[in-house]
């Protein structure tokens, strides 16, 4: 089975850009190839047109050269005005936007003030139940005396013999 030849086409574009194009052709008369597949051989290719320029590297978009526009022209006046509108329009959206992030920090530190001053109200109001509790505790634990111990014991829980056994 032998390899198919190529031949190629070159066709100039207006980019500076060339476009070369290889064809496949069986060279054996007994094997023919389908059409699909001589189709996915056809395989277009960008190459620079001068490649010595710019050491054989095709120049980034930014680096080419933009064709001249005639500033008197129609085409660039109506250009100019819609880039005018548009950027009058993205500037008017990114105010809008900063207005409403400083109305939200606004809210927001309102929010922080009223919550902290919750707080130390709630604080007043935790240390105030405090002081009510323990002064409670406190005059229950001196309201129960414990009885009065005969000959100096200490006293004896009910059902418990008195000796210990």
């Amino acid at each position: 089975m032998s390899r198919p030849q190529q031949a190629k086409l070159t066709t100039a574009d207006h980019n500076g850009v060339s476009v070369i194009q290889s064809q496949a052709h069986a060279t054996s008369s007994s094997s023919s190839l389908p059409a699909a597949v001589a189709g996915l051989q056809q395989v277009p290719q960008l190459v620079p047109a001068n490649p010595s320029a710019a050491g054989g590297k095709a120049l980034p978009p930014s680096k080419m050269k933009k064709p001249s526009v005639d500033k008197d022209s129609e085409e660039y006046r109506q250009r100019r005005e819609r880039n005018n509108l548009a950027v009058k329009k993205s500037r008017m959206r990114s105010k809008q936007k900063a207005m409403d992030t400083q109305q939200r920090v606004n809210e927001l530190k309102e929010e922080n003030e009223r919550l902290e001053a919750k707080i130390k109200l709630l604080s007043k109001e935790l240390s105030v139940l405090k002081d009510l509790f323990l002064e409670h505790a406190h005059n229950l634990a001196d309201n129960v005396q414990p009885p009065a111990a005969v000959d100096g014991a200490s006293p004896v829980p009910n059902g418990a013999p008195a000796n210990g056994q």
